[in-house]
């Protein structure tokens, strides 16, 4: 019986087959969040306050009405289903983005070697016709105004916050709460 002639057969439930039921996929709410039910947001909430430091594992635990025992074990899940979610989802294997790849890095590699050869023959006719060497260009700290510091923010409070529902968040304000220490003004060098 060839393929064409072969009548498709009904799939199997699940349960029959032996396998797990897979939940459908979550579609992607606000802020491209998952839709979940509030249990599963004010959990995913806690979890991110607890590793943000905003509260201990001990309150979390007790503000979700859990043993300290099961917090630890949904807290170990969470952080599992992240490190999967965090797998690159493109195929296994060689295809054919591998070669493109492999072809453009031997193309970047001789073009290196052409620019380092042309350079070499560059400084060689300078040093034969008797011309001095380029200046080096200027650095951007030597002149120029300085770049403000970068505040640190919690970002997992700011998740943690997105997922909670509105007014049911009684451990942390959704501002960062980590900012960089203020530093003394320089003063300028004197009489050089």
């Amino acid at each position: 019986m060839t393929a064409s002639t072969r009548k498709p057969q009904p799939p199997l439930p699940a349960a029959a087959a032996g396998q797990a039921v897979a939940a459908p996929p979550p579609t992607a709410g606000a802020a491209g969040l998952p839709d979940a039910s509030a249990e599963a947001r004010k959990l995913a909430a806690a979890i991110l306050e607890v590793l943000a430091g905003a509260q201990t594992p001990t309150e979390a635990a007790r503000s979700l009405g859990l043993s300290l025992a099961r917090y630890y074990q949904l807290e170990t899940r969470a952080l599992a289903g992240l490190v999967v979610a965090c797998e690159d989802r493109r195929r296994k294997g060689r295809g054919r983005a591998g070669g493109e790849l492999a072809a453009l890095r031997r193309e970047c590699e001789q073009l290196r070697r052409e620019c380092a050869r042309q350079q070499a023959l560059a400084r060689a006719t300078r040093r034969t016709v008797g011309l001095a060497p380029p200046a080096p260009a200027p650095t951007a700290a030597a002149g120029g105004a300085k770049r403000r510091q970068r505040r640190p923010v919690a970002r997992a409070l700011k998740m943690a916050a997105l997922l909670q529902p509105a007014g049911d968040n009684p451990t942390a304000d959704p501002a960062p709460v980590a900012t960089a220490p203020a530093t003394a003004p320089e003063t300028p060098a004197l009489g050089r």
